[in-house]
């Protein structure tokens, strides 16, 4: 399964980093037969949200590490390198440029752009 790594290197700028986790069949939920799933990963809590058309968040790290879930609308990120990539309603980011120049975030277009933040536990 595909995602999108938003990090940041040592001189604090951020980038994007194109990654993929390892599924395997595992017995979830039975007697459902087996399905796909990812190692586990520690999350203290989530949060639902929602930005109105046209918001737009100045540069900024990311408060805490955590997964952006994109639910609806069209959410544009850009990192400090210049690189800029639209979300769509599916897509997921693992967002960890918690310190440096961080990320901007605007909604596209008219309609809100909806999402959840999965707050990960801190990397020990």
């Amino acid at each position: 399964m595909k995602y999108i790594r938003i990090y940041n290197d040592a001189a604090g700028e951020s980038h994007f980093e194109d990654l993929e986790w390892a599924l395997a069949p595992v017995s979830y939920a039975p007697p459902a037969p087996a399905f796909d799933v990812s190692e586990p990963f520690e999350a203290t809590r989530a949060v639902v949200f929602s930005l109105p058309g046209g918001w737009f968040g100045v540069a900024h790290p990311s408060p805490r590490r955590q997964l952006y879930i994109a639910m609806s609308g069209r959410l544009e990120v850009q990192v400090s390198d210049g690189e800029a990539r639209v979300f769509l309603p599916g897509d997921i980011a693992l967002v960890e440029d918690t310190s440096g120049r961080g990320h901007t975030t605007r909604a596209l277009g008219s309609e809100p752009a909806s999402g959840a933040f999965v707050h990960l536990a801190d990397q020990g």
